[in-house]
């Protein structure tokens, strides 16, 4: 069994997802970010697993000096679950727990998720791994939690994309084309131009998979 997350098709993952590089406080998560996005799309195998491990770390390290940053949280869950993809088997199951837990404190901090980043993240872990009584995989719980974060944000590509995904993953292709055309018209986000070059070739390629 492979873990697939959002950051590793654009992911899971994962991510990911913020629409500026925010600051908050003296917490920066510009950073991570940047480390991620070269993670996720310029490394492969061990190698990439090994820079997710690493990734970790720091960000745990920010998350402990910064506990009730609810974007540094969602950070630290965008990376675990990319960690947790790129290990994949059962070894990737602690990782992802890891990174619910974390999700679901930053939205406890912001209802708002993040602007909809922890919401989206959350609910591909959810799509993503087996369910009871291997791991605590749930299809209604992630397809709420997808919707939501595109209620929070309605123009955004990762936000359109996801969900799109996770409705072609249930067959339910006709509702996945038309999210996938709205996340192919939704605008690029500044300072994420890494990311959503890689978004834009996944969600041409599930375009052309649903036409």
């Amino acid at each position: 069994m492979r873990l697939s997350f959002p950051w590793r098709t654009l992911s899971g993952a994962f991510v990911l997802l913020l629409a500026l590089p925010a600051m908050a406080g003296e917490a920066s998560v510009f950073p991570l970010m940047h480390r991620w996005a070269h993670i996720n799309y310029r490394m492969h195998g061990e190698a990439q697993e090994t820079a997710f491990a690493a990734l970790a770390d720091d960000a745990a390290g920010l998350a402990e000096t910064h506990p009730r940053n609810a974007e540094v949280l969602t950070w630290q869950g965008i990376i675990l679950a990319s960690e947790a993809g790129a290990r994949g088997g059962l070894g990737a199951l602690d990782l992802a727990k890891q990174a619910r837990d974390v999700l679901e404190r930053a939205i406890d901090i912001d209802p708002q998720g993040d602007n909809g980043s922890a919401y989206v993240t959350l609910g591909t872990l959810y799509a993503r791994v087996p369910g009871w009584p291997i791991s605590f995989g749930d299809d209604e719980r992630a397809e709420r939690l997808l919707k939501k974060a595109v209620a929070i944000r309605p123009e955004g590509i990762d936000t359109r994309y996801f969900y799109a995904a996770f409705l072609h993953g249930q067959g339910r292709d006709p509702a996945a084309l038309d999210q996938a055309l709205k996340a192919q018209q939704a605008p690029d986000r500044p300072g994420r131009e890494a990311s959503d070059k890689g978004l834009r070739e996944a969600i041409g390629r599930l375009v052309a998979e649903l036409r």
